[in-house]
This record gives C-alpha cells, sequence and structure tokens, in this order.
C-alpha cells in the first residue's frame, strides 16, 4: 500500500518542477525584453515604430530621435526605436545611416531588432542578415512595443 502513495506524489512533484521551470523561462524570455532600465530618472518615454524600409521614414526615425535628445535633457528621456518587418534594414551593417544609427546608441537610444523577422529572412534567403552588434535582439518586435506600452511609453510611429 506504501508504493502507491509514493507514486502519486512523485508525479505532482514532477508536475509543479516542470511548472517552475516554465515560469523561469517565461521570465527570463520577458527580461530580454525589458525596456530601457539604464535610465531611472527618464521623465519622457518613446517607442518609436520602424516597419518599412523607406529611406526617407528611416532619417525621419533618426531625426525624431535626435530632436528628442535635444529638446529634453538625454538622461529625461527614454527611446526606443522597435524594427521589425522590412523596418530591419535600419540596422543592417551596410546600412549608410549605422553611423548616424551608432551615435543614437551611443546617446542612450536603445534600437530593437525582431528575431522572428531575422529568421524568416534566413529561412527565405538561406543567409541571415548582417545586423549592427549595437542593436538590441528582440523575439518579437510588435510584442516589444506592446511591452513598452504597457511600461508607459508613448507609441511613435514617424
Amino acid at each position: 500500500m506504501f508504493p502507491t502513495y509514493r507514486r502519486p506524489a512523485c508525479a505532482l512533484v514532477a508536475a509543479l518542477m516542470l511548472t517552475f521551470i516554465l515560469a523561469l523561462v517565461a521570465s527570463a524570455a520577458r527580461a530580454q525584453q525589458a525596456p530601457l532600465q539604464d535610465k531611472p530618472f527618464a521623465e519622457h518615454k518613446i517607442a518609436l515604430q520602424l516597419s518599412d524600409n523607406d529611406p526617407k521614414r528611416q532619417a525621419l526615425v533618426i531625426s525624431v530621435a535626435y530632436n528628442l535628445l535635444k529638446f529634453y535633457d538625454p538622461d529625461k528621456v527614454a527611446i526606443e526605436v522597435v524594427t521589425f518587418g522590412p523596418g530591419i534594414d535600419l540596422l543592417r551593417t551596410d546600412n549608410g545611416n549605422r553611423k548616424l544609427v551608432e551615435s543614437l546608441i551611443a546617446q542612450g537610444v536603445r534600437f530593437d531588432v525582431c528575431l522572428n523577422t531575422v529568421d524568416t529572412l534566413e529561412r527565405e534567403t538561406g543567409k541571415r542578415p548582417e545586423i549592427i552588434p549595437a542593436a538590441t535582439a528582440v523575439q518579437v518586435g510588435v510584442g516589444q512595443i506592446l511591452l513598452l506600452t504597457e511600461n508607459g511609453y508613448t507609441l511613435v510611429r514617424p
């Protein structure tokens, strides 16, 4: 009779352990996409969406980021540019705006690249796109926008 009671207890413990491990994995995935934490005094939080590869749109996103840094004290504004779909072209190593993007990153602006888009391009072309190393990888670009807006960011799509 004793072994009969141990088996269900072992199954329960195993199920609880699995639930705990899955919760840790989900938590780690969310932490990977956490909004900027290095701007504790930011009074303004802006998420800029870039989802197309139009050079004029890219220039506009860069211009908006620079203007926000000029208008507000850089420590008082958190800016996160989220790229997905064709918008990730801004973060390719061969993009003509690379130096401007890296200058903004040096000033505290975060540029996110959607890994779903990168993975899709790799499947379609057989080659992974080369993205500037300073870009922050997020699994789902639109999910990152949702996370940011839920954390007080204002979404702007220039």
